[in-house]
């Protein structure tokens, strides 16, 4: 019997397209609307840092940025599959979306780790 791992890649998609739904928009709607435009200051880096400094928190963000570039692989891959009819490289396409979310992921937990 073959197995499928479609299901496992299927939940991480829906996780992370929850997650950036809910997270995205208030990110850009503070630093990409209301900072540039004056109608809230201007964060200092110090508190910035003091954000990110506890380690519940880079791994909050770790998981954050992981579960989207999981949901974007699973959203490209099928792109690819089915919009480009591509059904003959969908191996290949599995390692390569799957894979540079996962390698990009990784160094976003280097780089948080080594903060």
């Amino acid at each position: 019997m073959k197995h499928q791992f479609e299901p496992f890649w299927w939940s991480w998609f829906s996780a992370g397209g929850t997650l950036s739904a809910l997270v995205l928009p208030v990110v850009m709607m503070i630093f990409g609307i209301s900072v540039p435009f004056g109608w809230i200051d201007d964060p200092e880096y110090d508190k910035l840092k003091s954000l990110i400094a506890p380690v519940s928190s880079r791994i909050l963000i770790f998981i954050c940025i992981s579960l989207s570039l999981l949901h974007w692989a699973h959203r490209f891959r099928f792109t690819l599959y089915d919009g480009l009819q591509l059904q003959h490289l969908n191996r290949s396409l599995a390692i390569l979306c799957y894979g540079s979310a996962i390698l990009i992921s990784l160094f976003a937990g280097y780089v948080l780790w080594n903060f």
